[in-house]
C-alpha cells in the first residue's frame, strides 16, 4: 500500500477526510444554499409578513414558531412603547375587526391585552346585552380598537369599507373574517360556495383602494371546530366546511392587496382539544394571534433583536460600504493573480520563485480574499433577510441530550499526550474545546432563564479568563519576555476577527464582550509585570526578596480592582472618557453592559495568575511534581485534595440549585468562581493517567475556541445571537446539522486566514511592528471621527 493505486474505496475515502476538503465541501453547501433561497425568494417572495401570517409549526411546551422568522414575545410595556412611539410620529393606531362571533373573541383578548391600569381612567370600553359591536380607546396612546359585528359579506359590511375609503383618516389595520348566515347549519354546497365568491369578489376593489391609502388589511381564514364536543348549533358544521370556505377566500382574495392569515388556522387546528364548547378558542389559541398581531404591526418600528418577522433589514452604513470595497479589491487582486498563473501553466512557461515565497494559500492576498467570502457570507446571514431565521427554544431534550452526545465523543477520541505538565497545551486545547461546545449548546438552546445551567455557564466563560491569567503569567514567569512584539501578537490573535466583524457588521466592540474583557485583563496584567522591579523565574532564584514584589503587585491589582467595583460613578468616568469610550459603550451609548460583565469577573484573571505563581513556587520547592507520568503528589495528599476538590465542586452546584435570584448569585459567583475551576484542576491532573491523556476531539476545538465563540453570532444563531439560522426550513435537526458544520468549517478557515496575517501585521522586528502599529492608529483616525470618539 504504498502509492494510491493500490488502496481501497474505503481507504481513499478516508484519507479525504481532512479540514481542507470539509471547507470545500461547506462552501459548495453554502452556494447551493444560497441558489435554494433565491428560487424560493423568486418564487414565494421575501415578505416575512406573509411568511408570519401563512405558516407555522408547534415547538414544544405548545410554542409557536413562524416560517422563517422570529416572533417576539410582546409584553404590556413592549406594546404600550411601539403605540406611543407611532402616537409621537403621529400615526392614529386605529385597529378595526369586523367579523362573526369567533372574531369577537379575538377582539376582546386584544383589547384585554391592551388595556393596562394606567389607562383605566382615560380609556372606555362599550359593550352591552344589546349590541354586540366593542370598543376601545387610550387618547394617550392615540388608539382605538374597534370590533363591529358581521355574519356574512353582505352590503353593510361593503359599505363599512366605502366608508373607510372616504375617511381622511382611515383604520392603520382591518382584519376581517366572516361566512355567510346560515354556516352553522354545515352542508356547504358548490351553489353556496360560488355565491360567497360571488360576494368576496365584490371586497376587492375597496380593500385595494385601502391598500393605496396605507390601510393594512387581513383576512383570517375560518378556524377549525371539535365536532365531537361542539355545542348543538354547531354540531352540523364539518371541518370540510370550513376548508372550502377558506378555499373560497384564499381563491378569491390573493388577487387583491389583502393578506390571508392562515397560520391562525395552523394554530388553532393544533389546539382544537382546548376549545370549549367545541367551536370556542381556547385561550392559548387567541394570545398566539394577539402575538401576531402585534409582531405584524410593530416590528418595523421597534427592532426588536428576537423579532425579524414583518421588520425591515438593517440599512448598511458608509463604513461598511468602504469595508467591503476593500475586500473586493482584494478579492480582484488575488483572482487576477491566479487566473495569470493558469494562463502561464497553460503555456508551458515553468516561473522559478524565490525558496522563502509562501505559497498561495499562505499570500495574505489569498487570505484577504477567502475573508471577503466569508464576511459576504456573514452580512447574507445576519444583516439581510435572505435567509430565514427562527426563535431559539429549550427543553431538558434539547440542552441535555447534545451535552451528552458531544462528551460521549469526546471520550471515545481519546490518547495519550507526549506531554506531562499541569495544563499542558494539549489538556488547555480540550478544555477550552469542550468548555466552548457546551456555551454553544447554551446559547443554541437559550437555557439562560434556567439559574443553575446559567451560572455553571458563567463558570466556564470564567474558565477561560482563569486560563489566559494562568497561562500568560506562566509565559512571563519562565521567559521574562515582555516585549512590545509578543504583546501586540497576542493582542492581534484576540482582536482581528472581532475588528473586522465591527466594521463588517456594523456592531460596537462591546457587543462581542467576551474579546474586550480579555483584551482589557491581558493589559491589565502586562502593565502589572512590565512595571519595576519586574521578575522572572530566574530573578527571584537569584533575589528571594523579589517573591515579596510579587505579593505586592498581586495585592496592589486585587485593590485598585476592588477600588473601581466600590463604585460605579468612578468607574463610568474612567472608561466614557474618550477616545477609548467607544471601546466600552453600546450601541445606546450605554456602558452598563461593560459594568455588568467587568464586576462579574473582576477577581477571575488575579485568581488564575495567583493559581500560577503558587503553583510554580511549589514546582521550585519541590512540592508538586509533574516532569514525569507519576501522580502530582503523595498518596495521602493526593486523596485529600481529590476530596477537597470533590466537595468544592459539589458545593458550588449545590449553591447553584438553592440560590433563587440571579443577582444574588452573580455576586456571590465574582468570590467563589475560583473554586469550581481549582477544583476541576486538580482533579484532571493530580493522577498521572488522567493528566497524560487527553481528548483529541475536544482539543482541535479548543484550537478554535476564538473563532467559535465569535462566529457563532452570525452564522450559527441568527439576529444576533438571539435566534437560529435556517438554511434548511422544515427539518430544523438536519438544519441544525448543516449550520454546525459550515459554522464550524468557517471557524476554522478564520483560524488559518489569522495566522496567515499574523506576520505581516505583526513583525518580529519591534520598530516594523510599531510602524504597524501607527499606521492602524492612523487608519482608525477617520473611523474615529466618523463614530464620535473624538
Amino acid at each position: 500500500m504504498g502509492n494510491n493505486g493500490n488502496l481501497s474505496k474505503a481507504e481513499l475515502f478516508i484519507q479525504s477526510l481532512n479540514a481542507n476538503n470539509a471547507k470545500k465541501l461547506a462552501f459548495a453547501m453554502v452556494l447551493g444554499f444560497v441558489v435554494y433561497h433565491a428560487f424560493l425568494h423568486l418564487r414565494y417572495g421575501s415578505d416575512s409578513c406573509k411568511w408570519l401570517l401563512s405558516d407555522g409549526r408547534f415547538k414544544g411546551d405548545k410554542e409557536w414558531q413562524p416560517y422563517g422568522c422570529m416572533l417576539h414575545k410582546y409584553t404590556e410595556t413592549d406594546t404600550r412603547k411601539c403605540l406611543r412611539y407611532l402616537a409621537f410620529w403621529g400615526n392614529q393606531n386605529h385597529f378595526v375587526l369586523i367579523g362573526d362571533e369567533r372574531l369577537r373573541a379575538l377582539s376582546l383578548e386584544f383589547i384585554d391585552y391592551l388595556r393596562s391600569s394606567e389607562t383605566e381612567n382615560i380609556s372606555k370600553q362599550s359593550s352591552s346585552k344589546n349590541t354586540e359591536d366593542l370598543q376601545f380607546t387610550d387618547y394617550k396612546l392615540r388608539l382605538r380598537v374597534e370590533y363591529i359585528y358581521a355574519n356574512e359579506v353582505s352590503k353593510n359590511l361593503i359599505d363599512e369599507f366605502m366608508k373607510w375609503e372616504h375617511e381622511e383618516d382611515p383604520p392603520s389595520l382591518i382584519i376581517a373574517s366572516c361566512t355567510y348566515p346560515t354556516f352553522q347549519r354545515g352542508n356547504v354546497t358548490e351553489e353556496i360556495q360560488k355565491a360567497y365568491e360571488k360576494n368576496l369578489t365584490r371586497l376587492v376593489k375597496p380593500i385595494d383602494r385601502l391598500h393605496a391609502k396605507k390601510t393594512k388589511i387581513i383576512w383570517k381564514l375560518q378556524d377549525p371546530v371539535d365536532q365531537e364536543t361542539s355545542a348543538e348549533e354547531w354540531k352540523n358544521v364539518r371541518n370540510e366546511d370550513v376548508d372550502r370556505i377558506n378555499l373560497a377566500a384564499s381563491s378569491i382574495l390573493r388577487y387583491s392587496e389583502a393578506k390571508i392569515w392562515s397560520s391562525s388556522n395552523m394554530i388553532a387546528s393544533g389546539l382544537v382539544d382546548e376549545f370549549a364548547d367545541g367551536q370556542q378558542l381556547s385561550s392559548l389559541t387567541l394570545k398566539h394571534d394577539v402575538q401576531i398581531l402585534l409582531n405584524m404591526y410593530c416590528n418595523d418600528y421597534m427592532n426588536y433583536n428576537d423579532g425579524t418577522c414583518c421588520s425591515s433589514a438593517e440599512p448598511y452604513t458608509i463604513i461598511q460600504v468602504t469595508t467591503y470595497a476593500f475586500l473586493a479589491v482584494c478579492t480582484t487582486i488575488a483572482v487576477a493573480i491566479y487566473v495569470r498563473k493558469w494562463i502561464v501553466k497553460c503555456r508551458g512557461i515553468h516561473a522559478y520563485a524565490p525558496l522563502n515565497q509562501p505559497t498561495d494559500t499562505q499570500s495574505p492576498i489569498s487570505a484577504l480574499a477567502s475573508l471577503a467570502i466569508i464576511m459576504t457570507y456573514f452580512y447574507l446571514c445576519d444583516r439581510t433577510n435572505f435567509f430565514m431565521k427562527e426563535n431559539k427554544y429549550y427543553s431538558e431534550f434539547s440542552f441535555w441530550i447534545p451535552v451528552g452526545y458531544v462528551f460521549a465523543l469526546g471520550l471515545f477520541f481519546t490518547e495519550d499526550s507526549k506531554l506531562t505538565k499541569v495544563l499542558h497545551r494539549d489538556q488547555t486545547d480540550e478544555l477550552k474545546g469542550w468548555m466552548q461546545i457546551v456555551i454553544l449548546i447554551y446559547y443554541m438552546t437559550g437555557a439562560s432563564h434556567i439559574l443553575p445551567i446559567y451560572m455553571h455557564i458563567k463558570v466556564l466563560i470564567s474558565g477561560f479568563l482563569f486560563l489566559s491569567g494562568y497561562a500568560h503569567f506562566t509565559y512571563w514567569w519562565q521567559t521574562g519576555n515582555t516585549g512590545l512584539v509578543r504583546f501586540l501578537n497576542v493582542m492581534f490573535r484576540v482582536n482581528f476577527l472581532t475588528v473586522i466583524l465591527c466594521l463588517c457588521m456594523n456592531r460596537p466592540y462591546q457587543f462581542y464582550f467576551f474579546v474586550p474583557l480579555l483584551s482589557f485583563w491581558y493589559c491589565i496584567m502586562y502593565m502589572m509585570l512590565l512595571l519595576p522591579p519586574k521578575f522572572s523565574s530566574q530573578s527571584t532564584e537569584a533575589n528571594p526578596y523579589q517573591y515579596l514584589t510579587l505579593v505586592v503587585k498581586f495585592v496592589a491589582m486585587l485593590a485598585t480592582i476592588t477600588v473601581l467595583y466600590m463604585s460605579e460613578v468612578f468607574f463610568e468616568r474612567i472608561f466614557v472618557t474618550r477616545p477609548w469610550k467607544a471601546l466600552f459603550v453600546t450601541t445606546d451609548d450605554d456602558i452598563h453592559e461593560w459594568w455588568y460583565r467587568w464586576k462579574l469577573d473582576r477577581y477571575t484573571i488575579t485568581y488564575g495568575m495567583v493559581f500560577a505563581a503558587i503553583f510554580q513556587v511549589s514546582q521550585r520547592f519541590a512540592v508538586v511534581d509533574d516532569n514525569n507520568h507519576g501522580n502530582l503528589f503523595s498518596k495521602r495528599i493526593s486523596l485529600t485534595s481529590t476530596l477537597a476538590a470533590i466537595t468544592g465542586i459539589g458545593c458550588y452546584t449545590t449553591w447553584t440549585f438553592f440560590c433563587r435570584n440571579r443577582q444574588d448569585c452573580e455576586e456571590v459567583h465574582s468570590y467563589v468562581v475560583f473554586i469550581p475551576i481549582v477544583g476541576y484542576i486538580l482533579l484532571r491532573n493530580i493522577s498521572g493517567i488522567l493528566r497524560t491523556r487527553y481528548s483529541t476531539f475536544f482539543a482541535w476545538f479548543g484550537k478554535i475556541s476564538l473563532e467559535l465563540f465569535l462566529c457563532q453570532y452570525h452564522i450559527w444563531l441568527a439576529a444576533d445571537r438571539n435566534g437560529v439560522l435556517v438554511l434548511l426550513p422544515g427539518f430544523p435537526t438536519l438544519n441544525v446539522l448543516i449550520t454546525s458544520f459550515i459554522f464550524v468549517c468557517v471557524s476554522h478557515e478564520i483560524h488559518r486566514v489569522t495566522s496567515v496575517l499574523l506576520p505581516y501585521a505583526v513583525p518580529n522586528d519591534w520598530k516594523l511592528a510599531l510602524r504597524n502599529i501607527i499606521f492602524f492608529m492612523i487608519l482608525l483616525i477617520p473611523l474615529g471621527r466618523y463614530d464620535g470618539m473624538f
